[in-house]
């Protein structure tokens, strides 16, 4: 690869980046070296399947040989390539911001499920990183309107691009500071919540692409339940009437959380939804 004579064709560096990947330890190495010298030639995959012959020039060569060296140190391909899809629409990431994953996907959809019948749900989104959640909600709600808050000013940064990217900027309000600080004395038809969740002595135990992501998107503090804590207990001021609130949560932090919330005598727990892997990924409260 380092040869600049000797001619690389799209086969050729994509089977010699896949054994590269593999005894880096990269969990997907041919679906990743795919995605990286499609972005570099700036073609969709399909097209490296029609082209396995053609040969790379050295530009080409350059910056694939640039992105390949970023993902054997465990970059994640999303924070390579600058962006990531999620509810069918491109959001761009940066290392400010978590990625969208799949999971959350069923967050979204539940919460556009139950509003739906709403004539102008007014929508808040806790932690917000690079908009994905509030941003997807409005795309698929057209009479909706968001606000957003989020402790980090580079994530903050990153949602209003992707909000702009996708047209709902004018629906859409951000604040910077910490949950439910900067919307004091307003109400929300659904509060919606990805907090960190993880606990913070499993930090050290995540894969190494995880752990490139901000520490602040991802501990939960000791038992990974302190977000949950807060926004149970003051999201009932912030709620209208038939409001709810959605929050993704953790692998066995479900029932945790479903307590949580019943416990302080304000909430019924309308819902407890699976991700695709059968985990109890979602928890949604309604007031009382």
């Amino acid at each position: 690869m380092a040869n600049k004579k000797e001619i690389w064709t799209v086969q050729a560096i994509l089977n010699w980046t896949r054994q590269y990947f593999l005894d880096k330890g990269v969990e997907n190495p041919r679906l990743d070296a795919e995605v990286l010298l499609s972005h570099i030639l700036e073609k969709e995959r399909l097209y490296l399947y029609v082209h396995f012959d053609q040969p790379l020039e050295d530009k080409e060569l350059a910056a694939f040989r640039a992105a390949v060296k970023q993902r054997a140190a465990r970059l994640p391909v999303a924070y390579i390539i600058g962006s990531k899809e999620f509810m069918g629409l491109d959001f761009e990431v940066t290392p400010a911001v978590l990625i969208p994953r799949p999971d959350t996907e069923i967050l979204v959809e539940a919460a556009i499920s139950r509003l739906a019948l709403v004539e102008e749900p007014c929508i808040l989104d806790l932690g917000t990183g690079s908009g994905a959640i509030c941003i997807s909600m409005l795309k698929n709600l057209p009479a909706a309107r968001g606000t957003t808050v989020d402790i980090s000013p580079e994530a903050l940064i990153v949602a209003k691009r992707n909000a702009a990217k996708h047209q709902i900027e004018q629906r859409l309000t951000f604040y910077q500071g910490n949950l439910f600080i900067p919307v004091k004395g307003q109400k929300f038809t659904a509060i919606v919540s990805n907090p960190p969740y993880i606990p913070e002595g499993d930090i050290p135990g995540l894969t190494p692409e995880v752990q490139q992501e901000p520490n602040l998107a991802l501990a939960g503090g000791e038992d990974g339940l302190d977000f949950y804590r807060r926004i149970v207990q003051d999201g009932r001021n912030y709620l209208t009437d038939n409001g709810f609130i959605a929050m993704e949560v953790g692998i066995g932090q479900a029932r945790l959380v479903a307590d949580m919330a019943e416990k302080t005598g304000y909430y019924k727990v309308s819902d407890i939804i699976k991700d695709y892997g059968g985990i109890e990924r979602v928890v949604v409260l309604e007031g009382l």
